[in-house]
């Protein structure tokens, strides 16, 4: 086994992803962020949410790509579905930038 203590890495920088996300509709207002904390810190996931002036929510969320995926769902088909009228999300390597899961203020 000491052979390979060298080839080993940190399982979190291997399969950690991150997704970036903007969400459209009517998003502000109505507890979003806060709704996408509360999931964010139940389900495990780091990043940051926050309202742009245009109207839009921006999420930037990392983890392991089931538990985002999970994340992401819970946010799809939660209690704020019916104000998300449109999503864009973008996926990347995660960054292990974050240690928690916090609202953003501009």
């Amino acid at each position: 086994m000491a052979g390979d203590r060298g080839a080993r890495r940190h399982p979190s920088s291997v399969t950690k992803k991150q997704v970036h996300v903007f969400y459209s509709g009517r998003v502000q207002g109505v507890g979003f962020r806060l709704t996408v904390e509360e999931n964010a810190q139940r389900i495990g996931v780091v990043g940051w949410v926050r309202n742009l002036r245009d109207g839009r929510v921006e999420l930037v969320a990392e983890a392991d790509e089931a538990t985002l995926k999970r994340f992401l769902e819970a946010l799809r088909t939660g209690p704020m579905k019916n104000f998300i009228q449109r999503i864009d999300a973008t996926w990347i390597s995660g960054t292990d930038t974050f240690d928690d899961f916090v609202i953003r203020y501009l």
